[in-house]
Parts: structure tokens; C-alpha cells; sequence
């Protein structure tokens, strides 16, 4: 668990994070949502102390964060950033081994890390081990930056717009990989965004940043059907809240058990959204579903997205 209490920060004059407080709890994915200048960056840097917070307190698994060694507490907490970071002349596999590295991990449990992390992320061991930053793509380079975040098995992971510098296909698959990772380990995460669909596909809260202050904390459904301001009104976009809407109910929602549909099966966790765009491209008005095991469940249909 995360606590964020009345935390204030100061550039100058200019008051960056205003009397914030905030809590999330453990296994929660929260994303800090908002305009740039906002203080959403500045938030998370304060919680692995990058940045000193001029007053207010933050706590970590109930432990006041001052009092920790800074080395000690970053290596509690996996950090992603958007300009990745790798070390450009480090294999892929001495990238994610760094953090084990330093805390003296047998060669032996930091090579099965490296290929539980490498597998996870859908990277063949046998191929990416041993490759250089430069002969990766910009999303892999992606995927070995969030791997190398999680190497030490870390309390919690801080993501600061880690996908904002890829092309919009491969932020997609990232988005899926992480959401199916957050799913996997139960990770607390902290992503910071200013892209509201981002936040609406991966957040279990949303704390929407406006002036250093949080403008409304809330689930994605929340925020989009009662934003509590005419701001978040606005951020979030007034045009368009249909399809938004729809990204943020799942097929489980609406599914007709024990019907039957042809063609590849939606699983339950699939987006309305992304259900209508299955139908489209199969240019079909009903598709099956299937639970976590591929069992067949029952079926969807185009009326029950908007019903």
C-alpha cells in the first residue's frame, strides 16, 4: 500500500503539488491522469524520492519513506520511464539482471530471472538474451525497460509515461502486456499519463491532476458517468463518451450464457470495445465467448454492447 498524505512540493515560487494525499491500496493499478505541469510526474518522483518533498508524508507498506536509506528504497520499487534507460553497450539479459546484480544474486537465480522475465514479456530467451539495445525495436526496447523494473521482484513499479514515445500499434500491444503482467503478479502500480484511453484500458482508480491538486479520484466507470467537475468533464472527453464507455465494460458484462456463436472465442475479460471492433472486421453481429480455460460460455451479440 501506497499513502500519500498532504504532500506538498514547490519549483521557486511556483507551488508544483498542492496538500496532495492519496492511497493505493496493494495490488491496485492507479494512474495519475492529466495535463503536463499538472505535478502528476513530479507526485511520482516524490514517492522513491527523487524528488524531496517539502512537506507531507508518504508511506510505503506503512513505513514513512524518510526514514528509509534512499538506495534501500529504490531498491524496493521498479521504475519505467518513457526514454527506457538501457544501458546501450549491457546485453539485454545484463539490463534486467541489474538491480539482482547489486543485490548479490546467485548467477544462477539471476539467469532463471532473466528468462521468467523474458518469457513473460513474450521475448525468446533464446533469441534476446544475449542481443543489444540497438538491435531492438522500439517496443522491445520498451519491454526489456519494464522487465528490467521488475527484475528484483519489487514492492511496487512506477511508470511514467513509459509508452509515450512508441508508434500507436505497438502502445497497444504494450498496453495489453502489461494489463495481462498487472493480472499475473498483483503488482501495485503508479502510472502516470496524459492520455486518457491509455488510462481508461489500464486503471483500476484514476486520480484526475489539475494545479497539483487531485480534481477526482475514481474508477474509469466512475470518472466517465459522474466526472465531478465541468474540468474532468472536459479532460475526459464530453465527445466521444459512447465508444469510452464501452472501453471500460468488459464482454462478461453482457455475455448470454450457455449460447452458442461461430468463430474464434472473445474471452470474458475482453473490452465492449474491442468487441465491437471484432465484429466489424468479421463482419458478424455475434461472437462466442470463452472463459480462462478456452471453454466455451456462451456468446455476445452486436444489441447487447449498448444495451
Amino acid at each position: 500500500m501506497i499513502e500519500i498524505e498532504d504532500v506538498t512540493k514547490f519549483y521557486g515560487d511556483r507551488r508544483v503539488v498542492d496538500c496532495l494525499s492519496l492511497t493505493v491500496p496493494a495490488g491496485d493499478f492507479c494512474v495519475l491522469l492529466g495535463s503536463s505541469g499538472c505535478g502528476k510526474s513530479t507526485t511520482l518522483k516524490m514517492i522513491n524520492r527523487l524528488i524531496a518533498a517539502d512537506a507531507g508524508t508518504i508511506r510505503i507498506a506503512g513505513e514513512d519513506i524518510a526514514t528509509i536509506p534512499a538506495e534501500a528504497l529504490r531498491r524496493r520499487i521498479g521504475y519505467a520511464i518513457q526514454s527506457i534507460g538501457l544501458f546501450p553497450h549491457w546485453t539485454v539479459e545484463d539490463n534486467i539482471a541489474a538491480v539482482p546484480r547489486l543485490l548479490k544474486w546467485p548467477r544462477a537465480r539471476r539467469d532463471d530471472r532473466v528468462t521468467e522475465l523474458l518469457e513473460m514479456f513474450r521475448l525468446s530467451p533464446e533469441i534476446y538474451r544475449r542481443k543489444y539495445p540497438h538491435q531492438l525495436s522500439g517496443g522491445e526496447q520498451q519491454r526489456v525497460g519494464v522487465a528490467r523494473a521488475l527484475a528484483a521482484d519489487p514492492e511496487l513499479l512506477l511508470m511514467d509515461e513509459p509508452f509515450g514515445a512508441v508508434d500507436p500499434l505497438t502502445r497497444d500491444d504494450l498496453q495489453t502486456e502489461l494489463a495481462r503482467i498487472h493480472r499475473a503478479t498483483k503488482k501495485t502500480i503508479v502510472f502516470v499519463t496524459h492520455d486518457i484511453e491509455e488510462a481508461l484500458r489500464l486503471a483500476m482508480q484514476i486520480a484526475v491532476m489539475q494545479d497539483g491538486r487531485i480534481a477526482q479520484l475514481g474508477a474509469p466507470l466512475d470518472i466517465l458517468q459522474h466526472p465531478a467537475s465541468d474540468f474532468v468533464a472536459d479532460f475526459v472527453g464530453r465527445q466521444g463518451i459512447g465508444l469510452k464507455l464501452l472501453s471500460v465494460r468488459r464482454v462478461a458484462d453482457r455475455m448470454r450464457p450457455g449460447e452458442t456463436a461461430e468463430g474464434e472465442p472473445l474471452s470474458l475479460d475482453t473490452s465492449l470495445r474491442d468487441a465491437l471492433s471484432a465484429m466489424t472486421t468479421r463482419r458478424t453481429d455475434r461472437l462466442p465467448v470463452c472463459d480462462t480455460t478456452g471453454r466455451r460460455v456462451g456468446a455476445i451479440a452486436l444489441g447487447d454492447l449498448v444495451r
